[in-house]
């Protein structure tokens, strides 16, 4: 056998032969995981509300400080770290309103400095919407005026649920998820038998007509129209019902009850012009300078609405139905979280204006 010598594997310089080795491309991203995290967090105006979303999505809320000084200033702090998550902050436009708006707007702003990924402001009643024109000269447009400040304090996305007037959506830059509570209403009102001919679906006006045939379709009811002025704020008058409502069950629906003054102005229209039973839903139940206790007025069957503002069981009548609207907020969450659409949970109804 012969001998290898130590400098026959040796090689010139330069003259190796190259290693075969593979090398990983550059890609346009860079995977890591956890991905994404969900954090919920809620305000001082439905904590009740907040609370059921966070047990319906099956996680805790956020821990956030949230005081008032004694000079009437608001203070909140994240008590744990949020950086890197998808924050939800949920918040109503109940009394008091500006209080509770100036809290949604810093709780935005110290999410924004806290490093988290996205912040998707939960407002199911969005203050401030009936004021979305000039109505009349030398007046603001305060619904335009909120979308801005939503935006400056650093919200990446808005909630929202039956907004007064669909152009509201207009004013943002970001994201707006619209969401509706009629199907609720509907499914209601079907299971309680109350569908076909001898229904006729009622719009207050001519803002809420599309909503009202929309409705009518869901019930495979009728349809009418009523007609009205509005002399000055919280009053109203009906002039005119247009649609066949005599010996039929009016169900009359709004966005919103405030003082109550347009929808028992409408119920007294609607049985002059023959309707046997009003019934009357709406989705923001504010009731106003205890309009509450208006409601027991002979004339309504029943009145349906949610709780996307916190209602006082002890002030509610028995003829009142309060729906649950948590599982539907918690479901839209839990798609925004995973970039799903918002629009199929509703089949693409949840535009309705």
């Amino acid at each position: 056998m012969q001998p290898v010598s130590a400098t026959s594997e040796l090689t010139l310089p330069g003259l190796e032969s190259p290693e075969i080795m593979t090398q990983p491309k550059p890609g346009h991203w860079i995977e890591r995981g956890p991905q994404k995290r969900l954090m919920v967090f809620s305000g001082r105006s439905h904590t009740d509300l907040a609370h059921q979303i966070a047990e319906q999505l099956g996680v805790e809320l956020g821990e956030v400080e949230r005081s008032t000084f004694a000079n009437g200033e608001t203070y909140v702090r994240y008590a744990e770290s949020i950086r890197g998550a998808d924050v939800f902050i949920v918040q109503t436009g109940c009394e008091p309103i500006d209080r509770n708006l100036m809290e949604l707007l810093f709780m935005i702003q110290a999410a924004k400095l806290a490093s988290a990924k996205r912040i998707t402001a939960v407002i199911p009643l969005y203050p401030y919407a009936r004021q979305d024109r000039k109505a009349k000269p030398r007046e603001p447009i305060s619904a335009r005026l909120i979308a801005d400040m939503l935006q400056l304090a650093g919200a990446d996305r808005v909630l929202t649920m039956d907004l007064h007037a669909g152009q509201i959506q207009g004013f943002f830059t970001i994201p707006v998820d619209h969401m509706t509570a009629v199907p609720l209403f509907a499914r209601h009102f079907r299971d309680l038998g109350l569908t076909g001919e001898n229904v006729v679906s009622v719009s207050p006006d001519a803002g809420r007509a599309k909503q009202a045939v929309r409705f009518a379709e869901m019930l495979d009811a009728e349809f009418a129209l009523m007609h009205k002025s509005r002399p000055a704020h919280d009053v109203v008058e009906v002039t005119e019902v247009t649609g066949r409502v005599r010996g039929k069950t009016a169900i009359l629906g709004d966005d919103v009850i405030m003082t109550g003054g347009t929808i028992l102005a409408n119920v007294r229209a609607l049985k002059e012009h023959g309707v046997e039973d009003v019934w009357v839903f709406a989705t923001h139940g504010l009731f106003c300078d205890g309009a509450l206790e208006k409601f027991g007025d002979p004339d309504i069957k029943g009145i349906v609405v949610t709780d996307t503002v916190p209602i006082d069981p002890l002030q509610k009548p028995e003829k009142m139905t309060v729906l649950p609207v948590a599982p539907l907020l918690a479901e839209t969450i839990m798609n925004v979280f995973a970039d799903d659409s918002v629009s199929a949970i509703f089949g693409g109804e949840n535009q309705l204006f």
